[in-house]
């Protein structure tokens, strides 16, 4: 056994941690994709808007502060408290509840039947408009996340695995990466026992198949589109906390949904497990590739466009995914 394998170990170790926050970002996708039919663009703007609500209530910010003090001339930032962490998780997963109620009673509700295309524009206007309101709410600087979650190196399995015999001196796995990676395994499951096993869950699966069948046996699809948005609301607030906790609540956050599209590619759109996988061959695939081919032969970061050549790949010999249902139209 010698270094170069062990270090290649170490890459697709990091590479299925990376993977993990990739698919987090795209469940979001997935769970209102499968019910609605909406591709929703604004999922990644809807992280970076969890997380500065988590943010600023938790460091007492008044909200709109910056257009409160420029209308009225006051200078008023913070209320002079500090909100727990779990009070302001739990405060902020409402705020959510009150986005998704919002989005489906002011936009979606007036396109029902709409082609998917104005869905689709739709989303992108919301992504717009939720980012300047996160900006109005809470200002542009970049903030920290002081949830106490535990980061740098997992220091004990460098020790334990340093062979400097042979020039490996151990494995370096952040600790933030595989804290993300267990709390994207418990969501991941809570996600499909919901789905499953819970009479919301059942409806949710309804509405995905047939919305006309869902309708004639009583089940309001207002209420369960109201429940989709709300729980990717919610995974948005885990992404966006996990995100922002490895690089800062900054407004790049949102960009994180352009890394979500090829897991999507990947997996499937419809298929919770699909975004799982998806994300693990994109996050595993493109580190591997770096440390292979780009960074000796190509000069380095192929991390941009491996996902996406990837992606193309598999639009080309399987558009649906691997996980994703072949659609057939007989004409």
């Amino acid at each position: 056994m010698n270094a170069d394998f062990l270090y290649g170990i170490e890459v697709v170790i990091n590479g299925l941690m990376a993977g993990v926050l990739y698919a987090l970002v795209a469940l979001g996708f997935v769970l209102i994709f499968k019910a609605s039919g909406i591709f929703n663009y604004a999922q990644g703007v809807m992280a970076l808007f969890a997380a500065l609500t988590l943010v600023g209530i938790m460091e007492g910010e008044v909200p709109f502060s910056h257009l409160i003090n420029a209308v009225f001339g006051t200078d008023i930032h913070h209320f002079g408290w500090h909100v727990p962490a779990v009070l302001a998780i739990v405060l902020t997963v409402m705020v959510m509840i009150a986005f998704a109620w919002a989005v489906q009673r002011f936009v979606f509700r007036h396109l029902v039947g709409q082609e998917p295309i104005i869905l689709f524009m739709a989303t992108i206007g919301l992504a717009y408009f939720l980012e300047g309101v996160g900006d109005l709410m809470w200002g542009s600087d970049i903030k920290t996340i002081a949830l106490g979650l535990p980061q740098g190196r997992v220091e004990w399995l460098e020790a334990a695995t340093e062979m400097e015999d042979i020039g490996f001196y151990g494995f370096f796995i952040d600790q933030l990466d595989v804290v993300a990676a267990c709390v994207a395994g418990v969501l991941v499951i809570t996600l499909v026992l919901f789905t499953q096993y819970t009479k919301q869950g059942r409806a949710m699966r309804a509405v995905a198949d047939d919305h006309q069948a869902a309708l004639s046996v009583g089940i309001s699809l207002n209420t369960i589109w109201i429940l989709v948005w709300s729980l990717a609301g919610i995974v948005a607030l885990v992404a966006g906390v996990m995100w922002g906790a490895k690089s800062g609540v900054q407004f790049s956050l949102s960009l994180i949904a352009l890394k979500a599209l090829p897991v999507l590619m990947l997996g499937g759109f419809t298929s919770i497990p699909g975004a799982i996988v998806g994300g693990l061959i994109i996050g595993v695939g493109e580190q591997l590739f770096e440390y292979t081919i780009g960074g000796p032969y190509l000069g380095g970061a192929t991390e941009n466009w491996f996902a996406y050549m990837l992606a193309l790949i598999f639009l080309v010999f399987r558009p649906q995914g691997l996980f994703g249902e072949k659609i057939i139209e007989r004409v």
